[in-house]
């Protein structure tokens, strides 16, 4: 019984390691989407995915200007890096 009980603490732990940030701000205060793009792209980022997060945080998985390989959340509405990796 112990170990079923750790192994689903594990799970959980480990769901919620992946999980992002959440954002609360209401859609119609985002930016928008294209905006928002092209304001990534300008800093030089190369999109290769944006969605909106589960947490409803605009999400971009790309490249740095760099050439790095990036997963980052932005804040929806100042475009700030809420959490990059």
């Amino acid at each position: 019984m112990k170990s079923l009980f750790a192994a689903t603490a594990l799970c959980l732990a480990a769901t919620a390691t992946l999980a992002g940030p959440t954002c609360t701000a209401p859609e119609a205060q985002w930016m928008k989407e294209a905006d928002f793009k092209a304001k990534l792209q300008q800093q030089g980022y190369d999109i290769k995915t944006f969605k909106v997060s589960k947490g409803k945080c605009y999400e971009i998985y790309g490249f740095d200007k760099a050439g790095k390989k990036v997963e980052i959340y932005f804040d929806p509405i100042t475009a700030a890096i809420l959490e990059q990796k």
